[in-house]
């Protein structure tokens, strides 16, 4: 197993008002889940850290939200290049903390945030910020201090995904990074601050999200809540913000069909549909965990996906060749392998994997990447975010099947279809969720992401992200 004694991960600290606030008291460790062992320790945060890091938002942020959008835009344009020359080490941070593996953490910690960061700046700068309809002019605002609540599984994207647009939109921010993958969340407000964004209108709180999270959810200095993560918590984070009536969006869990119709390119569907269900050791919540295939087709399909499945190393997430490493903690290795025993015994035909660890991996939060045929569509398998290398291939007789099925889950984040072109296009339209890909259409920055049904309310990336983030005013005259 390759050794992280080479990486080094700042003091323990909040970072509020512009500076690194080290912290003296209660610490959460940060583990690396292929050894468990200790990496760093990141503060475990008090309501009264949120009340300071409120406080220094609140007062920041009249002056940012005064400033000029294309003045803001440019700020934070600049923090693209200052994240772009740290890749690499956050690319080992997300490895060594989550367990990505690091081929896979190089790509999206270089490409991915600086990408998304000049693609909403070029939003802000074309945005209609006014407009005139009959004798009222209509203004968009900044609504004020954002709560910014991150989960694990992309560290560094998903503080990009909501902290970007809500800077741009003229509002200051606290952000929550998640406990068990926090380390990045420093690397970014230094690149910010470096940037030349103002002390105070970005904080971070380290902390559980059963304190900190609760606190800013209730906070009333906190004008919204944006959160990622599961729908448990987005139902919690929802009922503590209710109480001072403030703005949620809510980006939660999936259960995402992909559907290959008759007419599809079946290697290529195939091919595709595994790589989303076990990209990032499976921890996506828009991965296409249920592979829908015609009944006819079904075998034909099971095989191939023994053979893609060969390409999958399992190891060490520091090695080069590893495309497979261990999940996120001993947590959730546990659970992921309770829904494999549940597949099991609920009579789905187990194609490869099943429960246990891997052979050669005796420690370590790894499971054994799973298919399952022959899927009944209402088995809990088919319905419930497993979060893990689990693939549950569901056959159907026509398309009505196929989009009954795929709309039978509480969720409705993402989806993808496989087939000809308009064949393709007139399923999609049928299924509810936010998001369809067809024949592996390319991910665009500029169209709004979220969910339908239990996978949330709201929208980010592109204008509508960004709208998310303000208020609209009415001016008669």
């Amino acid at each position: 197993m390759t050794s992280n004694k080479e990486l080094s991960f700042p003091a323990p600290a909040h970072w509020i008002d512009g500076r690194a606030v080290l912290f003296d008291g209660p610490a959460i460790e940060v583990l690396n889940p292929a050894t468990g062992a200790v990496i760093a320790t990141v503060p475990e945060g008090t309501a009264a850290d949120v009340d300071r890091a409120v406080a220094a938002a609140t007062a920041a942020f009249p002056a940012w939200a005064a400033t000029a959008p294309a003045e803001r835009a440019a700020v934070i344009r600049r923090i693209a290049p200052g994240l772009k020359a740290r890749g690499e080490e956050i690319a080992a941070a997300m490895s060594a903390e989550m367990g990505a593996p690091i081929s896979f953490a190089r790509r999206v910690a270089t490409g991915l945030p600086p990408m998304t960061i000049e693609t909403l700046a070029g939003v802000a700068e074309d945005f209609p910020w006014s407009e005139e309809i009959a004798n009222s002019l209509i203004v968009r605002e900044p609504i004020g201090v954002v709560a910014a609540i991150v989960p694990w599984n992309f560290p560094l994207q998903q503080i990009v995904t909501k902290v970007i647009p809500a800077l741009l939109a003229g509002n200051s921010v606290v952000l929550k990074p998640s406990e068990v993958a926090p380390l990045v969340a420093r690397t970014f407000a230094e690149a910010a601050t470096e940037a030349g964004l103002p002390a105070g209108v970005l904080n971070v709180v380290h902390g559980t999200g059963q304190v900190v999270g609760e606190a800013l959810a209730a906070h009333p200095g906190i004008d919204m809540v944006s959160f990622t993560g599961s729908t448990r918590a987005g139902k919690q984070v929802s009922a503590a913000a209710s109480k001072t009536v403030k703005r949620v969006a809510l980006e939660l869990g999936g259960k995402s069909a992909n559907i290959i119709l008759p007419d599809a390119d079946l290697k290529d569907a195939v091919t595709r549909g595994l790589a989303s269900a076990w990209t990032n050791n499976g921890q996506i919540c828009g991965a296409y965990t249920r592979m829908l295939v015609p009944a006819g087709l079904h075998d034909e399909v099971v095989n191939l996906l023994r053979e893609a499945a060969d390409e999958y190393t399992v190891g060490d997430p520091a090695d080069e060749t590893t495309r497979l490493g261990p999940l996120a903690s001993e947590a959730q290795r546990e659970r992921v392998t309770a829904y494999i025993e549940r597949g099991v015994a609920d009579g789905a035909t187990l194609v490869l994997g099943g429960p246990g660890r891997p052979d050669g991996l005796p420690t370590g939060a790894y499971v054994r990447p799973t298919i399952f045929a022959n899927v009944d569509p209402d088995s809990v398998i088919a319905q419930e975010e497993i979060f893990g290398p689990v693939l549950a291939v569901i056959p159907y007789t026509d398309d009505d099947h196929a989009v009954q099925i795929a709309n039978s889950t509480i969720y409705g984040l993402n989806g993808a279809v496989f087939g000809e072109g308009e064949h393709a296009l007139a399923i999609a339209k049928r299924m509810r969720t936010g998001q369809v890909d067809i024949n592996g259409g390319q991910f665009n920055p500029l169209a709004p992401f979220g969910g339908y049904k239990q996978s949330g309310n709201g929208r980010e990336y592109g204008r509508l992200g960004l709208e998310e983030f303000l208020e609209t005013k009415a001016i008669q005259r």
